[in-house]
């Protein structure tokens, strides 16, 4: 591993190493680490995504948003980097994706397993009530009722309190229920604690990539 690659690695605990900027060889501006993805090539040549930053080899990175690998993939950006062959799979935006969703869900397991987790609109409510909750996850095809009116108390207690109320509603009923091994669990409420923090960090990377990073 290079020197380019040994600063900004993230480890999963959450603990980074020193931060420099890096460019997109895609857009050629200069970002933080944590606004872009990194990539290294396979034995085979083939382009291989890096989301956690520890694969050994020299980094290609890309801004983090599924246009920009998109493009990267269309204009062979990442043997131009390299000034070698790289094989850039058609789907890679897709299976980036994929990850992403996969990281989000494997982070709100860890969080349900170390009991930060409640679900179901009534004791979300009293999780509310009680002062205890940090974040409000909601599946992206419920009905929007419910949610509101747990939106509404959260961002009450939440600004009496000058603190955010993040709010997730980005993962599908049917995702939630599998990471928390719950049928049907279309709200929950999230406690403070390091392994809440990691799932808030690891859905804000997923909706980044999805909508689309800044384009400042």
């Amino acid at each position: 591993m290079g020197a380019d690659d040994r600063l900004a690695q993230e480890h999963d605990d959450g603990v980074e190493a020193t931060v420099s900027q890096r460019r997109c060889v895609v857009t050629r501006k200069e970002r933080a680490p944590d606004d872009l993805l990194r990539f290294v090539l396979d034995p085979s040549g083939a382009v291989v995504p890096d989301l956690a930053r520890k694969l050994p080899g020299r980094g290609i990175w890309v801004t983090a948003d599924k246009a920009s690998v998109a493009a990267a993939v269309k204009a062979n950006a990442f043997a131009k980097s390299l000034k070698r062959q790289a094989i850039a799979a058609p789907d890679l935006p897709e299976r980036i994706e994929s990850l992403l969703v996969k990281r989000v869900l494997e982070a709100l397991s860890l969080a349900n397993k170390a009991g930060l987790v409640s679900t179901g609109f009534e004791k979300v409510e009293t999780l509310l009530d009680a002062g205890r909750a940090s974040a409000l996850l909601h599946g992206s095809d419920a009905a929007s009722d419910g949610a509101r009116k747990l939106d509404r108390k959260f961002a009450a207690i939440q600004r009496d309190r000058g603190q955010d109320a993040p709010i997730v509603d980005w993962l599908t009923i049917d995702q939630m229920s599998l990471a928390i091994g719950r049928s049907n669990v279309v709200h929950a409420g999230l406690k403070q604690g390091g392994a809440t923090n990691r799932f808030l960090r690891e859905a804000e990377r997923l909706r980044r990539y999805r909508s689309g990073m800044s384009t400042s």
